[in-house]
């Protein structure tokens, strides 16, 4: 397995939903290698979510050919579904059991022993820096602790491809941080990441490629650094802190915000 090597390859991929006035996904092409993030950009209704749903045998393309860890989508769902993990917009959680309840049950559903399932969710829990919250009950963590959560599941086995729709929608900015590095680690392990967002200051810190939809075709693709130079010259501009500067300044610090009266 080589870092050259492609995970995703998908061509002409076309998707119409009826009564739909244009096509959802309109002759998409997409390469994703081994070791690399790629963040598909664009606006709600661009296809980001439709193409991922395709991806992971969710949702059948009317046209075009899909290949995801080698095997092909329309024919060979099982094994593409056994070689990847997929993040949703919304934790997959069972939120009446704790998060380590949830990783237990679902490495037993992957085969483990319940020795192995125990251990096994120990381990991941401490990957992901879990291991203080993984006897509360999920329905009680914040949202950034889910998420973190739900992207653990994800690793109840090693991933061939990892798919992420919008990981930190909702998510606050140290969290988001959190789950950043933990994607980045799972890049440099090997794994091909596909992720949807809408945030650009996202796709920029983790993105070694981009792709831009829009109503369901790519109009730009590239490194964050290629697509940067679209728009001509480097072009630098003061500006005041943002509450999101204030935030991580003295959460790194360790200090706490005072009050002004």
């Amino acid at each position: 397995m080589t870092e050259s090597e492609v995970r995703i390859e998908a061509r002409g991929v076309r998707k119409q939903f009826p009564k739909a006035e244009r096509p959802a996904l309109d002759g998409v092409d997409l390469t994703v290698r081994a070791g690399r993030v790629c963040a598909l950009l664009g606006a709600n209704g661009a296809g980001k979510t439709t193409m991922i749903r395709i991806l992971t045998t969710l949702l059948v393309a009317d046209e075009g050919e899909v290949r995801v860890a080698g095997y092909d989508v329309a024919t060979q769902g099982g094994q593409v579904r056994a070689s990847i993990g997929l993040v949703g917009q919304y934790a997959a959680l069972d939120e009446v059991l704790t998060g380590r309840q949830n990783l237990e049950l679902f490495s037993k559903l992957a085969g483990m022993s319940r020795t192995e399932a125990r251990e096994h969710a120990a381990g991941l829990l401490e990957r992901a820096g879990l291991s203080d919250v993984g006897d509360r009950v999920v329905g009680k963590l914040s949202g950034g602790l889910r998420r973190r959560m739900d992207l653990a599941t994800s690793m109840i086995t090693t991933p061939q491809v990892l798919f992420v729709d919008e990981p930190t929608t909702g998510v606050d900015p140290h969290a988001r941080r959190d789950l950043w590095a933990q994607l980045r680690a799972m890049a440099e392990q090997g794994v091909a990441i596909l992720l949807t967002t809408q945030y650009l200051e996202e796709a920029d810190s983790l993105a070694d490629d981009v792709v831009i939809l829009k109503e369901g075709k790519v109009i730009a693709r590239g490194t964050p650094s290629d697509l940067k130079q679209l728009v001509g010259e480097p072009k630098w501009e003061l500006r005041e802190p943002t509450l999101e500067d204030v935030y991580l300044h003295l959460h790194d610090a360790g200090n706490q915000l005072g009050v002004m009266n």
